[in-house]
């Protein structure tokens, strides 16, 4: 079986099965041990593979969507805030609403943990093998923007209007100019009824319009926005305010001594 392995690793490793090749040894002792058939051992060395590239296209999923490898379902406090439902939550983490094109809304003040369950449910997307782009919706953008200093800029929208879930951070925090209005307009405007965004923002959502200095543009923005849209308002106090404070208290004692 030495001279067999010998002669089949080179091509394991030419036809880029390194999936096979690095469990190939363990899988034949296992077949000879438990009497495996030949397509048992193949269907086993098949899977190994496809967990592979599976996993290796997680990784590259999870890389181009900017989200924080750290702000998951799993590492999110639910028991900081009671007011949070974590059952809604969790149902739509199953991104059912991905499938059906509609969008979600996290609203309320800073720190109540809309951003990290924004990501988790992206988090939850790329595990379903959907892509997702997580960013600040100024620097989005003012990326997107900057495109027109070197041709770029038609690919840098479609990017933002094709990514199967776009989540737009911190909507409305800071003021977009023109032509940022016109592009963050665009997206809406292509993106309705054909892919899911998440938004998250500390504005209330009567001020959303305000957003476009353009008072048709903020309304027909509005309108595409809040058709087939789930809204969840979060109160409550802040995450890092309550861990500033705790951490204060921890350190009084130390610096009084």
């Amino acid at each position: 079986m030495d001279d067999s392995l010998t002669l089949l690793k080179p091509k394991l490793a030419r036809l880029k099965l390194s999936g096979m090749l690095e469990t190939l040894e363990e899988r034949l002792r296992q077949s000879l041990s438990d009497k495996w058939s030949p397509v048992q051992l193949l269907h086993i060395l098949f899977q190994d593979e496809i967990e592979r590239r599976d996993h290796k296209q997680l990784g590259m999923r999870l890389t181009r969507s900017g989200l924080d490898p750290q702000k998951t379902i799993q590492t999110f406090d639910f028991t900081f805030n009671p007011k949070i439902h974590e059952p809604a939550i969790k149902g739509l983490a199953a991104c059912d609403f991905i499938t059906d094109k509609n969008c979600l809304f996290l609203l309320g003040p800073s720190g109540v943990g809309k951003s990290h369950l924004a990501q988790a449910i992206g988090h939850e997307a790329c595990l379903r093998n959907i892509d997702v782009m997580f960013r600040r919706t100024y620097s989005l953008f003012q990326w997107i923007h900057a495109g027109h200093g070197d041709g770029t800029h038609a690919r840098r929208l479609t990017q933002a209007v094709r990514i199967p879930l776009l989540i737009l951070d911190d909507y409305g925090l800071k003021p977009l100019s023109e032509a940022m209005q016109s592009d963050l307009y665009e997206v809406i405007c292509e993106r309705y009824e054909r892919r899911s965004t998440i938004i998250t923002s500390n504005r209330d959502f009567n001020e959303w319009p305000a957003i476009f200095s353009n008072p048709l543009m903020g309304s027909a923005a509005m309108d595409r926005l809040v058709h087939r849209a789930i809204k969840i308002v979060i109160e409550g106090k802040s995450y890092r305010m309550d861990s500033f404070a705790r951490s204060s208290k921890s350190l009084t004692p130390a610096m009084a001594e």
